[in-house]
């Protein structure tokens, strides 16, 4: 006889009793960072042009962290686009890893660039070059103000880790603005040229620290590690304490996304009759002390036997 077609969004449907997490996300706009992707990119073309017109190290780093920020922006809005799209027939999860995806990306391509400013840094100060200090003054000053009004558009839409990571960039962006500022306020009054690149060490010591937290938070996420939030070997053992359940294995916690933890895990039981009493036990408490919420559970009798319905021979 042949089969019934299955409906895809059946398959994906959370009914009564089920998790109230969804595999997509619906609510998020992505309007902060469209105009920040528009600000930054404007005014990195500016910053790229002078910054090899003054001839300033500090000014070019700050260019360059401008570029890698608007492509930072470009991959963080995509991904929210992509994230947004419910699950498939060939992505049952959906798409919100793409958020950590690009996150992680990013920070990757934070880490070459703050290479190529130390390399170009030590030669500069072996090798001390002219600076046109007062160029360097203008724009970056201007550069700080486009950093500050990005920053603010971002800070609006702090749900997102991705959202979160690009808010960073930018952040160190405008420290890199900052320290331009000050090595065209002393190049310009004292001709002293080693300023400029041992403020872009500075700089890129603090993006360093920045991106490392975001880099972290990233692969965690998309290696599927247990949430920061949650002790693992709590939740295994406040299972194990639940009235019916015998013994707890298999069990794994993670998050579906970011700030929605998920787990799956094998309980021993007596008796398969005693399941949905011990399955609402364990679901109402790992809801209220862990905030689980995603729970999907399999039973098993004493040994890890497969459960016989009642009045049927145990395997």
């Amino acid at each position: 006889m042949p089969s019934r077609p299955v409906d895809p969004a059946h398959l994906h449907a959370h009914l009564d009793g089920d998790a109230s997490h969804a595999h997509f996300i619906e609510e998020r706009s992505h309007t902060a960072l469209a105009v920040a992707l528009g600000l930054t990119l404007l005014y990195a073309v500016i910053e790229v042009v002078t910054g090899f017109i003054s001839n300033s190290l500090a000014l070019i780093s700050d260019a360059g962290h401008m570029v890698t920020d608007a492509a930072a922006l470009g991959l963080a809005l995509l991904a929210q686009l992509i994230a947004k799209r419910p699950p498939s027939a060939r992505h049952s999860f959906g798409f919100v890893r793409a958020e950590a995806l690009a996150a992680f990306v990013n920070s990757l391509a934070m880490l070459a660039l703050v290479g190529w400013i130390g390399w170009e840094a030590v030669q500069r100060l072996l090798h001390p070059e002219p600076v046109q200090g007062g160029i360097v003054l203008v724009v970056a000053s201007i550069g700080a103000g486009i950093n500050l009004l990005v920053a603010w558009v971002l800070s609006r839409d702090n749900s997102s880790i991705n959202t979160r990571a690009a808010l960073l960039n930018v952040m160190g962006d405008l420290l890199g603005s900052l320290a331009a500022i000050a090595a065209g306020v002393i190049i310009y009054f004292t001709d002293w040229y080693r300023v400029d690149p041992i403020l872009s060490i500075f700089v890129s010591l603090l993006i360093l620290k920045s991106t490392y937290g975001i880099l972290r938070e990233s692969y965690h996420f998309l290696m599927e590690g247990v949430p920061h939030q949650i002790d693992y070997l709590q939740v295994g053992a406040d299972i194990a304490a639940v009235e019916g359940v015998l013994s707890v294995h298999d069990l794994h916690v993670w998050d579906m996304s970011p700030g929605e933890p998920a787990l799956i895990g094998h309980l021993e039981i007596r008796g398969l009759e005693e399941w949905p009493a011990v399955l609402e036990k364990v679901r109402a408490m790992l809801r209220a002390r862990h905030g689980i919420d995603h729970v999907t559970l399999q039973p098993e009798a004493a040994g890890g036997k497969p459960l016989a319905a009642p009045g049927e021979p145990a395997l």
